[in-house]
């Protein structure tokens, strides 16, 4: 869901000169500046060294609830996999801003009790200490899909279902806790283009990103 809206922004900006998307499936959209790599396994970036180099950015949006899983096969997603693309731009794209979507509640100290946010926090310890990349982590908390872009949760399909008509009254209540699938997108061109230090309120050499920082770069 946050991939559609990211993909969104960046063919809508005339700054944005080319697109890759790596995936295992078509996004089935077509635009000239869109490019795109089928892989059955997304880690597996062997062979793809020259296709991947002169990149300013990465957006990484792929991720995986952690309902009813197990921490090994949820560190394999998140971390493991996370990693490994990582590694594979730091080489081809060396000084490439990653932009990694986290969530909000994540645990920096990757010891809580909390499983999904204990590996996220020891996933974004990973990005932020790798050579090669500039890592900057997107924590979003709940986020309002807008342009007919739908989550391929089915929980989250049903959880927005049920209160999309408030969705909108809570952004204005709470606008510090609430997004949207293009805010975030908007915020991740903002930081690709001149990192987290985009407005006037940007504090110096920030890298972690809640939704109220997300919502500042959007706007800015």
């Amino acid at each position: 869901m946050v991939g559609r809206g990211v993909l969104r922004e960046c063919l809508r900006d005339a700054a944005v000169e080319e697109v890759l998307v790596v995936g295992r499936t078509p996004v089935g959209v077509t635009h000239p500046k869109l490019r795109e790599i089928l892989r059955a396994d997304p880690a597996d970036l062997d062979g793809l060294e020259d296709r991947l180099s002169g990149y300013d950015a990465c957006f990484f949006c792929l991720g995986v609830s952690s309902a009813g899983m197990k921490e090994a096969a949820y560190r394999e997603v998140t971390y493991d996999l996370t990693l490994a693309v990582a590694r594979s731009l730091a080489a081809a794209s060396p000084g490439l801003t990653f932009c990694y979507v986290s969530g909000q509640g994540t645990d920096s100290t990757a010891r809580g009790r909390v499983m999904w946010a204990r590996v996220k926090g020891e996933t974004e310890n990973a990005l932020l200490a790798l050579d090669g990349v500039e890592a900057y982590l997107f924590r979003p908390g709940l986020i309002q899909p807008l342009h007919g872009i739908r989550s391929k949760t089915r929980v989250y399909r049903v959880v927005y279902a049920l209160t999309g008509r408030l969705l909108p009254v809570l952004r204005k209540l709470a606008p510090r806790s609430v997004t949207t699938t293009e805010q975030v997108g908007l915020a991740m061109v903002a930081v690709a283009r001149g990192g987290a230090g985009t407005g006037a309120s940007a504090g110096a050499g920030e890298r972690v990103l809640e939704t109220a920082a997300i919502n500042r770069l959007a706007g800015a």
